[in-house]
């Protein structure tokens, strides 16, 4: 059996200025302890930008648990520091509830697609 492993997880794509991160289903399944190589994954293209834009786009996913949250705190914290934006997009019901649950939907603004979220951060 082949295990997932983070590189499975997200697809990292650049459209100018934004940077999208779409989770894929793996995600779902990606093994406790492999949060920190999907971290160094996500955040290395991010810490070369000034007023990075980024865009995670949840819509192949319908839930994850504390290990993703963690890593979206993450990436989130270091967007923040280097003066960008960070939104969520195509969001699950079941992953708007722990967002929900957790606070963090007022954290990141939600969108309901890609296209959406991409629009509202180049309008700011």
């Amino acid at each position: 059996m082949n295990t997932p492993n983070s590189q499975d997880a997200f697809t990292i794509e650049r459209h100018g200025e934004l940077t999208i991160i779409s989770a894929t289903p793996t995600l779902e399944s990606l093994e406790f302890g492999l949060e920190e190589q999907a971290a160094l994954l996500i955040m290395e293209p991010i810490r070369h930008q000034e007023n990075p834009l980024v865009v995670f786009d949840l819509s192949r996913v319908d839930y994850f648990g504390s290990m993703f949250l963690a890593l979206l705190l993450r990436c989130w914290k270091l967007v923040q520091s280097r003066g960008g934006m960070m939104a969520l997009a195509g969001v699950s019901a079941r992953a708007r509830e722990l967002l929900r649950l957790t606070s963090l939907d007022m954290v990141w603004p939600i969108y309901a697609n890609r296209q959406e979220a991409m629009e509202a951060l180049l309008a700011d």
